[in-house]
């Protein structure tokens, strides 16, 4: 596997990517998914060579980046490809001037994960396009 993550202008893949994941696999609507963000986020693009196989997003807001709308497919799922997903984003979240904080909205199952990657859980559970969410953040 010869995997790229990078920033991409490349939004058409980019959506193609979370439809198939959130809207096709988890049921979330696409009113839901669709925003209206994408167009002032950083947008990060996984490809194995010739194939997109995972997305994130990073929307800056004073002090704060958030992290979201992080996937990746089936195929290229348990092979540390999100954890570097995330290790990027991060990057590029500590190159935006003031940025001194990561958030995100985890799923309750994916909680492990990020704490893995040094995000702690803050605040209640919450519903988000029917699924279970927890808050995370962590200082850059």
């Amino acid at each position: 596997m010869t995997i790229r993550i990078s920033p991409t202008d490349d939004l058409e893949t980019c959506l193609a990517l979370r439809r198939r994941v959130f809207v096709e696999e988890q049921g979330v609507s696409e009113a839901e998914e669709i925003d209206g963000l994408d167009g002032i986020a950083h947008h990060l693009l996984a490809s194995d060579g010739p194939t997109s196989v995972g997305t994130a997003r990073i929307l800056i807001k004073d002090h704060i980046a958030k992290i979201g709308r992080v996937c990746v497919l089936q195929s290229h799922r348990g092979t540390g490809l999100g954890a570097e997903i995330i290790r990027v984003a991060l990057d590029v979240a500590r190159a935006q001037p003031g940025v001194s904080t990561a958030q995100l909205g985890a799923q309750i199952q994916a909680l492990g994960f990020y704490e893995k990657l040094g995000f702690k859980a803050f605040g209640p559970v919450y519903d988000d396009a029917g699924i279970d969410h927890r808050d995370m953040e962590l200082h850059l």
